[in-house]
Parts: C-alpha cells; structure tokens; sequence
C-alpha cells in the first residue's frame, strides 16, 4: 500500500486514527495491539506471502534479544549470540535479495545453474536492519530487551516507516512503545509533515521522473538530454526519498512516536562528506555505529586501516542497496571520493562555491550509476553527457520546456530558501495572515496531490525496491 495512494489517504488511515484515537483511546496496550496489525495488515495489502517473512523476523529477533539479554545476566561473551543474529538476518536478506544475483555471476565462469527467480519482499533491507538494530542496541547496553514480542512486532513493523525508513534505531523509540504521549502540537504537525512529503512525491518527484525516464530509456540521448535527464533524477530521487521520509516521521507524529530526520538540505552540500552526512541520514548513522565505529571507525594508528574501515563500510553500502554491479560501483566511487577527502583534504580548502559545484557534479554521476540498468548502460549514459551522441536535439528542449514549472520548483525547494523566508514571515507583524497563507498552501497541495492521484499512473517509490 502506498502512502501516495487513495486507498491509504482515503480508507486506511482514516479507518486507523478513528480507531486508534476514538475505540481505544487511553487503552495503550489496545493501541499497540491494533497499531501491529493494522501495520501487518498494510503489509499484507501489497505482499500477502510475504508477511509471513516479517513475522518470522519478528520472531527471530525476539528470541535473539532475550538471548542477548541472558548473557549479559551471566556475564558471558556476546560474540555467540551476535554472529548468529547477524548470520541468520543476513541469510534471509540474501536468499530473497541476491541469490539470483549470485547464480547468475556464477553462470559468468562456465555454469548452467538456473536462478530461482525469488520475488523481493517490499523494504526488506529496510525492516532487517531495523529488526538487527533491536538486537544490537541491547547488546550495547543501550536497551532492554522486551520480554513481550508484540512490542519488538510493533517496532519492526510498524507502518509509517516499514517498507521505506527511515532505519529507526530501537532505543530511539524504545520508551515511546509503551510510553509516549499523544499531543495536539504534535499530530498537527504529523499532518503538516505528511501533507508536505506529499507533494514533494506527488507534485514534484513524479514530474522529474517523466523527464528522467524519458532520457535513461532513449537509445542514443544527446548531451543536452542525458544532463537533463540526469539532473531530473537527481532531483527525483530526493524528493521521492525525502517525501517518503516526511510522510512517515509525519504519520509517526501523528501516533505519538517521533523518529529522527533523515535529510537535512543535502543540495546544499560542499563536501561529500558533509553530503552524506545530510543525506539517508538513518542508514548513514546505522553503518556508523553499527560497522565503522567496532571497526575502529577514523580512530586507528594505521592510514590503511582507515581506507579499510571506509572500503567495507561503502562496499556493505552498495550491496545493500541492490543486487546489481552499478550498486556496487556506487558505492566504490563514493569510497573514493570519501577517501581523497580524507587522506588528500580534496575540496576541503576550496572556494564554497566550487566545493559546492564539485560536489554537485560527482552526486549527479553518482546518481547515473545507481539509475541504470547495467554497468553498460551506466557507460554509454555517461559517454551521452559528454557528447558520444551529439550535443543537442529539439527532445531536450521541449521537455525542458514542457516541465520548467516544476523543474524551477524542485531547485527552489531543494534548498532552505523557502524555511528562511517562513522564518522571516513568522516572526512579522503579518504571522497571523502568514500561518493561514500557509495553512491554506498545505490544503491546496493535498487537494491538488488527490486529483493528480485520482488521474495518474502507478509510480511506486524509488526505495520500495530496497
């Protein structure tokens, strides 16, 4: 089920608010209880099979962290306890996620194997690295383990960030399982947040994909359109990834759980560092604390150990993302950039304008590879932008011309601009005019969002395939 859809804005969650707010209102452990099934239930809409995978990782993990939990009583070494968490969640992941990837590699060296052709569980990648974050965190000492599993059910699956993210780490919300407190300021802002990541996805993200899908799926695009094509799925990505994002740390506001940002105005980046410091921030932060730190993160006595931590980290990165080569060569490019940053300062003493052109420039690369079809279409894309096929045709004009509305919008609203003008308006004389101004933009998004919904095609979020 699609947050982005009439089905979830006109049935599901207004089912779910009624029920949550109106029959069980002050009952928390009614609450919790219909929350995870309603959350299994959105599940299901889309992956009927499938949800009997997130059960068992429910359950798996469950058993995991009270395991965990014993040997810690008994002061005994978690390494046991750990490995096999770790073992088993990634053995799912790789059964669904790469074993075709892997038959077929195999085939590479002279094999006849036949891949299984096993279907991807929507968000996967997304619900087992939360399910191992619950071991781990206690594991760290930095929770308890719960000793009823409909809790661990409910923070594995709950459904504002299920199929999507953000990652939520267990101790970020680990008290507001049984203790949060639902407030008017905070379910206003829920549907604020909501009602904004739906036009960043509706409104702004699927315009730039039309231009983007047009231009990757062209046999020879000249240079004009494969920088067109490509700066649209720059933009695309962030805001379909963003506007998933806001709908959900929205939508977790709304039921009194807040969960971290996971974008913080990442266009306006002078590094890549500082890039992916503001970019899914959620998966940065998991990798962080969860691989580079017990790696010995920058803290070694050793360059090489360095260039080792940020290799396995970006390589784990890329793999994660998809079981594809061009997934891997995104992340190896990033190790790369990340690197010479670190170890050669690259960028570091630049002009800001020009770290921030630099950077720009290497995401948009960055981005073709991760679009792509195949290591081979990622090449010939590249050779486009760079005049393989000619400079210039009549297309790229027309679907300049034909979206410059939204394309204008996407730059203007990619950076904080518009947050810095609201800032100013909220503190004139005119904030009472202002928040009805604004208050009646969020209504007019929502309803021109709908009629779009209403006469448009299926286009599903970018990271659902993760």
């Amino acid at each position: 089920m699609l947050f982005s859809s009439s089905v979830f804005l006109c049935i599901f969650l207004p089912v779910v608010l009624i029920v949550y707010y109106g029959l069980l209102r002050r009952r928390r452990w009614g609450q919790n209880v219909f929350l995870l099934l309603a959350s299994l239930f959105f599940y299901w809409w889309g992956e009927p099979k499938f949800v009997l995978i997130m059960l068992g990782s429910i359950v798996m993990n469950y058993l995991f962290g009270l395991w965990v939990e014993a040997f810690q009583k008994r002061g005994k070494h978690l390494l046991l306890p750990i490995t096999c968490t770790v073992a088993a969640n990634l053995s799912v992941l790789f059964t669904f996620k790469y074993v075709d990837f892997a038959v077929r590699n195999i085939n590479l060296l002279g094999f006849d194997l036949t891949p299984p052709g096993i279907v991807l569980p929507i968000g996967i990648s997304f619900f087992t690295f939360q399910a191992m974050s619950y071991v781990f965190d206690i594991a760290r000492s930095h929770s308890r383990a719960q000793h009823n599993p409909l809790n661990v059910g409910l923070y594995i699956a709950l459904f504002p960030q299920l199929v999507a993210g953000p990652i939520v780490k267990y101790e970020t919300v680990e008290h507001e399982i049984l203790h949060r407190k639902e407030t008017w300021a905070d379910f206003s802002d829920g549907v604020r947040r909501f009602l904004i990541g739906l036009g960043k996805k509706v409104l702004i993200a699927n315009q730039m994909a039309v231009v983007a899908d047009a231009a990757f799926d062209a046999s020879a695009p000249t240079a004009a359109f494969a920088w067109l094509g490509a700066i649209c799925y720059t933009l695309q990505i962030y805001y379909d990834f963003s506007g998933y994002s806001d709908m959900a740390i929205g939508l977790g506001r709304m039921f009194g759980f807040h969960f971290l940002e996971n974008f913080n105005w990442p266009y306006v980046s002078k590094t890549i560092t500082e890039f992916w410091r503001r970019w899914h921030i959620s998966l940065s932060t998991w990798f962080r604390d969860y691989v580079y730190f017990p790696l010995g993160g920058s803290r070694v006595d050793r360059k090489w150990k360095l260039a080792r931590n940020l290799f396995v980290v970006w390589l784990l990165t890329g793999i994660w993302h998809g079981a594809s080569w061009t997934f891997v060569a995104w992340g190896m490019l990033y190790f790369v950039l990340l690197a010479a940053e670190k170890f050669w300062h690259l960028g570091r003493s630049w002009p800001a304008a020009l770290g921030h052109v630099y950077t720009l420039v290497m995401v948009n690369f960055a981005w073709v590879l991760f679009r792509a079809e195949d290591m081979g279409a990622a090449v010939r894309y590249l050779a486009a932008m760079f005049g393989a096929n000619g400079w210039w045709e009549t297309l790229a004009g027309f679907y300049f011309r034909e979206n410059i509305v939204f394309l204008a919008a996407a730059v203007f609203f990619a950076v904080p601009t518009a947050n810095w003008l609201r800032s100013k308006a909220d503190k004139s004389r005119l904030a009472p005019l202002w928040g009805v101004l604004y208050a009646a933009g969020l209504l007019a998004v929502f309803a021109v969002a709908v009629a779009y919904l209403v006469k448009g095609t299926y286009n599903p979020f970018i990271y659902f395939n993760f």
